[in-house]
């Protein structure tokens, strides 16, 4: 049987310990998935938490990996990484965290449930995930806001 690889861009953030270690270990881990390829990392940027209480800058990028996982299983394996390194699963919202892996857009595929919508609802209003994401996918239109990343990020900076 065939399997279908389906692009999708995950955040990746970290404002505990040493944080761009942390943002490796977690690539590591993506990389032992059978399921997942990862096909383009952005650099790391330093950014400013938002919300939530006063905490250290984070170190936030964009990867591009290639699944065969359908969405729920790609949030659990996400949620699993994030446990092994240690991420606590009552952290304050908004809080420090030592991994942050979100699924920013799923193909083409716009999905909701309880625990999850994609593509990300707030990507388009954060800095922290446009700049990283429109190094390496510009072009990538927003399924739902039909506008490239690149567009996107221009219309924040603008505001």
């Amino acid at each position: 049987m065939t399997h279908i690889w389906l692009k999708v861009y995950l955040g990746i953030g970290s404002n505990l310990g040493n944080r761009r270690r942390n943002v490796e270990k977690s690539l590591n881990l993506l990389k032992a998935e059978k399921e997942i390829r990862i096909k383009k990392q952005s650099s790391l940027y330093e950014t400013k938490p938002v919300g939530g209480p006063k905490q250290r800058a984070f170190k936030n990028g964009v990867v591009l990996i290639e699944t065969t996982l359908s969405v729920k299983s790609l949030l659990n394996v996400l949620k699993n990484i994030e446990n092994k390194l240690g991420r606590k699963k009552d952290a304050k919202r908004w809080g420090p965290r030592i991994i942050d892996l979100d699924i920013l857009a799923y193909d083409r595929v716009v999905f909701k449930s309880k625990l999850l919508t994609v593509p990300h609802p707030m990507m388009h209003e954060r800095f922290f995930v446009l700049a990283p994401f429109a190094e390496i996918a510009p072009r990538f239109k927003h399924p739902l806001l039909n506008k490239t990343v690149k567009k996107l990020l221009s219309e924040l900076e603008s505001k």
